[in-house]
């Protein structure tokens, strides 16, 4: 008798449960259709610069270090924790995902100043190396003037033209024998100039007395060391007019530029675009032996697949800079990459060996800048004739 009512018991629990289920099943999905409008909804309101892109999932990934995925691998495989190095700990749950969801890194008070403070959003970038001096109150300014005040002329002495001219004549006289072409450079903003060079002007551009001096040079300076340089000196500016272009457009110009370049010539190894700072003087010189020299800054796109690869290249340089002539670099640079028409590639998506690189600020003189970019040339050298040796 008792265990007949138990039977009865167990079956009308059973039958209940069978009703309830497809109620269960109902409402879940219900709820399950609500969520995915409710995060389409969210996705698509927030507007592009905050849609989920391949841009958005690094920066959430670059909240993890190689060795937080390692560790978390490691819960299914225990052979893989005994990589971590000694002293690791698991990372807090709870600040990453309060990052996440507010966008506001507590460590770091840019992140919610930047949004409250107008202008401050200029210092959003990333200082991946450090050089003497270097910190965020100094990072490089990248204008972007209006193209009336890109193409207006301005007085500018002869005598760099002039002087360079001179060199090159007097270099192909010495050096009848041709170099093999391994080097391009280029300069995106090519009429970046400097204030010394101009007569009368508040603005650091000109049409010919500009940063292409600068490239020119330096491939004059590597042909010494017998590295063959091919110089772009389009005057991009202009071509930008000639199309009705925006000035943040610049580098969709050179890279038709570049890859040109690659297409002709594929002993091509090495892309250099050249550029000058908006900083002034005293963050952009620095004196040795008495004299006064343009500093160098290495920036690096990281929202591009050989990012990793041209962060080592700069940082091999900018070492090697630091211990044989300290205090000439100001180290490596990653732009913020989340807003202004900023994409974080700077056309070094071309290539595993391509980089930014930018001598001196407004205030400097190309005499500043020449003493520099023979001592960059020399270290490039010593960089690319050991690679070479290796290679071989």
């Amino acid at each position: 008798m008792l265990a007949a009512k138990h039977l009865n018991k167990n079956n009308r629990r059973l039958i209940g449960s069978k009703r309830t289920s497809p109620h269960k099943k109902l409402l879940s999905f219900i709820f399950g259709v609500i969520t995915i409008f409710f995060l389409t909804a969210t996705l698509t309101t927030l507007g592009p610069g905050y849609s989920l892109t391949s841009a958005s999932i690094h920066e959430v990934s670059h909240l993890f270090s190689a060795e937080d995925l390692v560790s978390v691998m490691g819960k299914e495989n225990r052979y893989l924790q005994q990589s971590l190095p000694d002293g690791y700990e698991e990372p807090s749950v709870a600040p990453v995902l309060f990052e996440i969801a507010t966008n506001l890194d507590p460590d770091d008070p840019r992140s919610l100043l930047g949004r409250e403070l107008p202008g401050f959003s200029l210092f959003d970038g990333k200082i991946l190396t450090a050089g003497e001096g270097s910190d965020y109150t100094n990072m490089p300014i990248e204008s972007a003037p209006p193209m009336e005040v890109l193409l207006a002329e301005r007085e500018a002495s002869t005598e760099r033209i002039e002087e360079l001219d001179e060199l090159k004549q007097t270099f192909s006289e010495e050096n009848k024998e041709e170099l093999p072409v391994t080097v391009h450079i280029v300069h995106t903003h090519n009429r970046e100039s400097y204030l010394p060079e101009l007569q009368n002007s508040k603005e650091a551009l000109h049409e010919s007395v500009n940063i292409t001096l600068a490239g020119e040079r330096l491939g004059l300076e590597l042909a010494k060391y017998g590295i063959g340089a091919e110089v772009d000196t389009t005057d991009i500016g202009e071509e930008l007019n000639k199309r009705q272009w925006d000035y943040s457009q610049s580098y969709v110009m050179s890279r038709e530029i570049v890859q040109e370049a690659s297409e002709k010539n594929e002993d091509l190894q090495f892309y250099f675009d050249l550029h000058r700072d908006s900083q002034p003087k005293e963050v952009t010189t620095v004196e040795m032996n008495g004299e006064s020299y343009a500093k160098t800054l290495f920036v690096i796109g990281e929202n591009n697949p050989n990012y990793q690869e041209n962060e080592a290249l700069a940082n091999e340089l900018h070492k090697q800079l630091q211990d044989q002539h300290y205090g000439l670099s100001r180290g490596i640079f990653a732009p913020n990459t989340t807003g202004g028409g900023k994409n974080g590639v700077y056309n070094q998506d071309l290539s595993s060996q391509a980089m930014t690189v930018e001598f001196g600020g407004i205030e400097n003189s190309l005499e500043e800048v020449y003493r520099s970019i023979e001592l960059f040339a020399e270290v490039f050298s010593e960089y690319y004739w050991e690679n070479q040796e290796s290679e071989d």
